[in-house]
């Protein structure tokens, strides 16, 4: 967990997602539900951020740095993918588009199944990681991250979640992502790990300011 300058504003009880994704801005918000905090999704006007960084944290940080400037509210931005130790971490950054930039859920998980194919189940460890950044209008960041340890299967399994859930199996639980129901996946993911440290942060300097 990293602060790099003070983000606050005791009046502040919303947060801008600078995401367009259906499925994230969705998690985030019901994980955010019981937080006292209002979750917006990003003016649908805004132009598509070009998510140049070399790293998970990079990447979140042009995001919320972005928004937070278009809009002149605190935004909240996360970019997570996952990590393959027998791909030397690919798909990593490109988890989204590594298939080609229109690609399918389906499109992504059959490329890394054929990309694997000869990979032993012994090395078929992977994590799942969550770079998170909440940025005002000013610059100012915070920033944390977090993973969840898995092991790639060979066929998908199970049908909530979305991305690489399907072939993510969670060796403690017995299950896929894609076979945990809602409340289970959002206590347990990596992106729900990094968001209670976004909360907790959020709750700290609302806090000190009181």
């Amino acid at each position: 967990m990293s602060q790099r300058s003070s983000v606050s504003d005791k009046n502040c009880r919303s947060l801008t997602l600078a995401t367009s994704n259906a499925h994230k801005i969705r998690e985030i918000r019901a994980m955010f539900a019981d937080s006292g905090w209002v979750v917006r999704a990003a003016p649908p006007e805004l132009p598509d951020i070009e998510e140049t960084g070399a790293t998970f944290a990079e990447n979140a940080r042009i995001k919320a740095l972005a928004v937070a400037s278009a809009t002149g509210e605190m935004t909240l931005a996360d970019d997570s993918g996952l990590v393959v130790d027998a791909l030397n971490g690919q798909p990593g950054t490109q988890s989204r588009r590594w298939a080609g930039e229109h690609a399918s859920d389906t499109d992504r998980i059959a490329l890394l199944l054929q990309r694997m194919a000869d990979v032993p189940d012994g090395l078929r460890t992977a994590r799942f990681v969550c770079a998170a950044c909440v940025a005002d209008a000013c610059g100012a960041l915070w920033e944390t991250s977090a993973a969840v340890e898995g092991i790639i299967l060979r066929e998908p399994r199970g049908n909530n979640g979305f991305g690489y859930d399907p072939v993510f199996f969670l060796p403690d639980l017995g299950l896929t992502m894609a076979e945990l129901d809602e409340n289970k996946k959002n206590a347990v993911s990596h992106r729900s790990l990094a968001m209670r440290q976004v909360m907790t942060w959020l709750t700290c300097i609302q806090c000190c300011e009181e």
